[in-house]
């Protein structure tokens, strides 16, 4: 047991290590393509756009620009009229909000770049948005809007926020500016990707702003080009648990049987030992003077080695037959023969031999039903089944014997109130070498290969044998043989 927990346990740490392994694989395989999906993205916006500059020889703001410097024009000449400081930014809130909702509602470049996209073959489906970055309004004055970064510092990174207190006008961010982050790439865990920085300017403003498209639905993207590696990482991991469970099912099932054999050969040697055990004595015996002189004993000795030799031809008889089926198909000499007659023939040879201290019940119709079967087979099949209800009987032995026809097929059942068979040992007591027992305590005689036996008779034959049994409470054997 311990030696089965520890193959178990270090099967079970490799499976485990296998599977954290296929794990950091396929995280790396998902990073890759996520970085692959924007850089793919990023080239085809770049290549966008410088097509769209191509193609169109004014600037695509041109629209926007005359928008805006209206609209500049006229706040430029209410923001030096506002003194209070609230109010003023209030009002710098409203420009810019103003300024925003214009540049996404007036561009054009989301349109191009979706159908340039389509062209490409690729995902055409994302949210375009511009942020603004740097905002004034210029008039006899210059009244800063929005400040995130200075002109003259290096460019905003792509997830940076506006901050608040530049809306209200401070210039203090003019001497921190921030530093880029990789042009075009967003940070992880972001579906944004920028694809231009622009700036206008006009009589009444300047701006500079940036434009993203969002992927939203990035996961199932990159979920759809990782698919081929990630069923190939589950499909691994479902063979590798696979083969363990099979190997280690295996290797349990070979340790069963070694000890099955090992029970088999000990229990064979019993058995063999005891017929030999008794033919020694019995010839010592015959070799004492006063025995060779009283016929009656010399004669009741003889009967005992004869009796003795036949039981001990039989074991021997046994094991070479289960030996001969292991090479060869086992061959049936079948004959036409009334069941119910043959039933009645070997349940009255029973009473008056093995089973002469059991109570035998015979309830069984087989409405005078011929079969060709192998007589000698099948008689020894039903006398198998009859010699075990009487091996495991505790008390004095009652076995009822029924029998009856159906779907052309013969069932005869034989029930006894013996011991009664656990549901763990069922699965098993047709395999061969098997035996029943208490612990490591066989309390009944035997080689494991009298059910083994009736098995291969009733298959042979075309039908079956089940079992139903509850422990304390006897057992029921149904044979099937089909007619």
């Amino acid at each position: 047991m311990k030696k089965r927990n520890t193959i178990l346990l270090l099967g079970i740490s490799a499976v485990a290590i296998l599977v954290i392994a296929q794990i950091i694989i396929i995280r790396g395989i998902l990073r890759q393509n996520y970085e692959m999906l924007y850089l793919r993205y990023r080239l085809l916006s770049q290549e966008a756009v410088t097509s769209l500059r191509r193609q169109y020889r004014v600037d695509v703001y041109d629209t926007v620009r005359f928008i805006l410097d209206d609209y500049s024009e006229k706040v430029a000449a209410e923001l030096p009229l506002i003194k209070d400081e609230e109010e003023l930014n209030r009002k710098k809130g409203e420009i810019l909000d103003y300024f925003t909702m214009t540049l996404n509602q007036e561009e054009y470049l989301s349109d191009y770049l979706s159908a340039y996209f389509e062209r490409m073959g690729v995902e055409k489906d994302f949210i375009s948005r511009i942020e603004i970055r740097n905002l004034e309004i210029i008039s006899t004055d210059t009244f800063p809007v929005i400040r995130t970064f200075s002109f003259f510092e290096k460019q905003p990174s792509e997830q940076r926020e506006p901050d608040p207190g530049m809306i209200q006008g401070s210039r203090s961010a003019e001497e921190g500016g921030t530093a880029a982050a990789r042009p075009g790439i967003s940070s992880a865990g972001s579906s944004r990707l920028l694809v231009e920085r622009r700036g206008l300017e006009d009589n009444y403003y300047s701006l500079f702003f940036e434009f993203f498209i969002d992927f939203s639905d990035k996961h199932k993207m990159v979920l759809q080009a990782s698919s081929a590696s990630l069923a190939m990482s589950l499909f691994s991991l479902i063979i590798v648990v696979a083969i363990f469970m099979f190997t280690y099912k295996n290797l349990m099932e070979e340790k069963r049987l070694s000890g099955l054999k090992t029970d088999f050969i000990n229990n064979m040697t019993h058995e063999l030992k005891t017929p030999l055990a008794t033919i020694t004595v019995a010839g010592k015996t015959l070799e004492m003077e006063r025995i060779r002189q009283d016929d009656t004993k010399v004669m009741e000795t003889a009967k005992l080695i004869g009796k003795q030799s036949i039981h001990l031809n039989q074991l021997i008889n046994m094991i070479l037959e289960i030996s001969v089926w292991e090479r060869t198909e086992f061959q049936l000499d079948r004959k036409k023969v009334l069941i119910e007659q043959v039933m009645n023939d070997i349940i009255d040879s029973f009473r008056i031999g093995p089973g002469n201290t059991a109570t035998l019940k015979r309830k069984y119709n087989f409405k005078g039903v011929e079969a060709d079967i192998d007589l000698v087979y099948f008689i020894t099949m039903i006398n198998n089944l009859l010699s075990n209800a009487v091996k495991y009987s505790v008390k004095d032995p009652v076995i009822n014997i029924d029998g009856y026809t159906a779907d052309r097929k013969i069932f005869i059942r034989i029930a006894d109130k013996g011991i009664g068979i656990s549901k763990s040992d069922q699965k098993h007591i047709f395999e061969k070498f098997y035996r029943t027992s208490s612990g490591n305590i066989h309390k009944f005689k035997g080689l494991g290969l009298g059910l083994y036996y009736v098995k291969k008779i009733a298959a042979a034959h075309g039908g079956d044998v089940t079992v139903s049994s509850k422990p304390g409470k006897g057992s029921i054997f149904t044979v099937t043989v089909p007619y």
